[in-house]
């Protein structure tokens, strides 16, 4: 029986998860990510390295209490850093909760520089490819195991083959669902909500973008967190825009988090990550931290009490947000 993020939480885990998107390849979009891995890892960031680097990571969450880590195929190699570490240090299914997703391919090959990091195609084919490599990489299958960024573009909603796929894998007990991205993050979940194959609907999770910029989707989450769904939040820190970096890398924090961040004494991050941890629909909510420093900032926000009518203001509309962020540089 595999452990589901609510499952975790009755038994005392926090709700706080670790990402591994910015540590599982050298080249990330987050704010400052080079500068921090170069720091931590040296200027060569090898995959010795950055392995070593990332089962420090994995080890502070876990002393922390941090029990859901998730990855993803396209996250370099952190199915393969994950799994590693989950093999050295004994960590069996049932005492964590580890999620994986499928339909981006890394291509960057290992560099920073890449013209192109990861291709997108969700079709049978990459499933059926992709599936397997995640049980090699993990040494496990996943608890939840997601369509990576679907979107109503790409079809994969309405291809039959790989609804009834991944209907087989959730009738094996994987918890199977899907991710989101891009402004029309409602529009893809609810459609997701609606999806059949076989008279009943394949998916019991989603992960999605909220943040204090972007917070469209908060309404739509709730109703998929009300049909029983698994809500697990990316992005709680918009790619480094809501740390102290500010919103463009000049330390340019906007003005209301600044100024709840210095009344709670903590850093910009931990607000916004509280203010996700907030929201009665999320079960978890993701540190990308890169470092042990940002991991243990992000860490406070589990110990605060927000003011949410303050940090109202700094939503964004989803097409300026998303443009916005398509314009970050990988690093």
């Amino acid at each position: 029986m595999t452990l589901s993020p609510s499952d975790a939480f009755r038994r005392g885990a926090p709700r706080l998860g670790l990402g591994l998107a910015a540590l599982g390849r050298p080249g990330y979009l987050n704010l400052g990510h080079g500068a921090d891995l170069g720091k931590e890892t040296g200027t060569e960031k090898s995959v010795d390295a950055l392995r070593e680097h990332t089962w420090a990571m994995l080890d502070e969450a876990w002393a922390a209490g941090v029990r859901v880590f998730d990855a993803a195929r396209s996250y370099g190699r952190a199915e393969e850093f994950l799994g590693g570490w989950l093999g050295a240090r004994g960590h069996a299914p049932g005492t964590l909760t580890v999620g994986s997703k499928w339909g981006y391919t890394y291509v960057a090959d290992w560099r920073s520089d890449a013209p192109v990091h990861e291709v997108k195609d969700h079709s049978l084919a990459t499933l059926e490819r992709q599936w397997p490599e995640t049980l090699q990489a993990l040494r496990r299958a996943p608890d939840l195991y997601l369509i990576h960024s679907a979107t109503l573009d790409t079809g994969v909603l309405d291809d039959k083959r790989v609804l009834a796929r991944l209907t087989e894998l959730a009738e094996r007990g994987v918890r199977v669902g899907l991710s989101t991205s891009g402004p029309r993050q409602v529009e893809t979940l609810r459609r997701a909500l609606e999806t059949r194959a076989g008279g009943v609907c394949p998916f019991q999770a989603v992960q999605a973008t909220w943040n204090l910029l972007e917070p469209s989707a908060g309404v739509a989450l709730a109703e998929a967190h009300a049909a029983g769904w698994t809500v697990v939040v990316k992005e709680g820190v918009a790619n480094g825009r809501l740390t102290a970096r500010g919103l463009t890398g000049g330390r340019d924090v906007p003005a209301p988090l600044a100024a709840e961040a210095g009344r709670l004494g903590v850093t910009p991050d931990a607000v916004a990550l509280a203010a996700a941890l907030r929201q009665p629909w999320a079960d978890v909510v993701l540190s990308g931290a890169s470092t042990p420093e940002q991991l243990r900032e992000n860490l406070r926000a589990l110990e605060l009490d927000v003011d949410l009518s303050a940090l109202g203001t700094l939503a964004q509309s989803p097409e300026t947000y998303w443009q916005e962020r398509s314009a970050l540089a990988w690093t």
